[in-house]
């Protein structure tokens, strides 16, 4: 991969972010935290409703289906271990309810929102 479709790819992503975060705003959500990285890896999006905390992966492509194929079960474990990582460092979120939501972004369409895109392995 080149510098330049490196650059590409990074902007494209934080686009995909913008869109992701505006749209979860417009659904009456806080966002906490954008692009939160943790020794263990980095979560696109954290967002508050009420007494909901999501923790979000956004997911640019072409379909609907190839973002969400996208999100591997080593993909969603990373994100779950950065979870605790963040709550850790943010105890007064501890009493909320915690999800894991997706937003699947592709072009020509508004974004797609999946709460609960998958649960926590107990």
């Amino acid at each position: 991969m080149t510098r330049r479709s490196r650059r590409a790819a990074y902007q494209h992503g934080l686009s995909a972010e913008s869109r992701a975060a505006l749209w979860l705003r417009l659904k009456g959500y806080r966002i906490l935290a954008r692009r939160h990285k943790t020794p263990v890896g980095e979560i696109d999006l954290i967002a508050r409703r009420g007494k909901t905390v999501a923790f979000v992966e956004v997911k640019a492509r072409e379909s609907r289906e190839a973002a969400l194929e996208a999100i591997t079960p080593q993909t969603q474990r990373r994100i779950v271990e950065a979870a605790h990582l963040w709550l850790a460092r943010n105890p007064r979120h501890m009493n909320h309810t915690l999800r894991f939501d997706a937003v699947l972004v592709t072009p020509r369409q508004i974004p797609r929102h999946i709460a609960n895109a998958w649960k926590t392995p107990r």
